[in-house]
């Protein structure tokens, strides 16, 4: 399906899932062909930290590239971004279990955090694209909290290697357009939780 957010601006937070980036930026890739502008917000780690996914000055230049802004890698930065109004709709994705936890328990100490914390304060949606380890562990309790949170929405997910690692689960990001279109209606696709990856 074909979405139009020309009209839109959207936010984009990530934080240091690394393996799950070159699905991030292809579902970034689908979001900029809808015209909607995007804003790139990156976690201090994100920012920083090189991996064996790649480097992070190579990863934030391939935001700047697609999206035609700088990336936000402050937290003085990304506090604005509610005052101001930046975006419409603001995305973490990759969102690790660090970030949810600290999402679910009021910790801004992160630059997405902070993008989070400013955004959700006039009431427009927040979307979380999941990828944790411990998502069916001591994170499952974070999950539940922000699904009874308002304006927060979850791109849909599933376990992603239920026998090596059975308490991990990452979301579809190709759903992520889909997601954003009802959460800008106010409404959470469903089914949220879905057959493990590759079933």
């Amino acid at each position: 399906m074909h979405y139009d957010f020309h009209d839109k601006s959207i936010g984009i937070g990530f934080t240091g899932s690394f393996c799950t980036y070159e699905k991030i930026f292809e579902a970034l890739e689908t979001l900029k062909e809808t015209g909607a502008s995007l804003l790139p917000v990156f976690s201090l780690n994100a920012s920083s930290l090189d991996s064996r996914f790649g480097t992070s000055a190579s990863f934030l230049e391939r935001a700047k590239n697609l999206t035609g802004h700088m990336p936000i890698t402050s937290i003085p930065a990304a506090e604005p971004i509610g005052p101001k109004g930046l975006v419409d709709i603001l995305v973490i994705a990759p969102c690790t279990g660090n970030t949810l936890s600290k999402l679910a328990n009021g910790i801004s100490d992160t630059p997405v955090l902070m993008a989070a914390k400013s955004h959700l304060r006039n009431n427009r949606p927040l979307v979380i694209s999941l990828s944790t380890n411990d998502a069916l562990g001591m994170n499952l309790k974070n999950i539940g909290i922000l699904l009874n949170t308002k304006n927060i929405y979850f791109v849909p997910f599933g376990q992603d290697d239920y026998q090596s690692k059975p308490n991990s689960m990452t979301a579809f990001t190709e759903l992520l357009p889909e997601t954003i279109d009802n959460a800008l209606k106010g409404r959470q696709i469903q089914p949220v939780i879905r057959s493990p990856h590759g079933a």
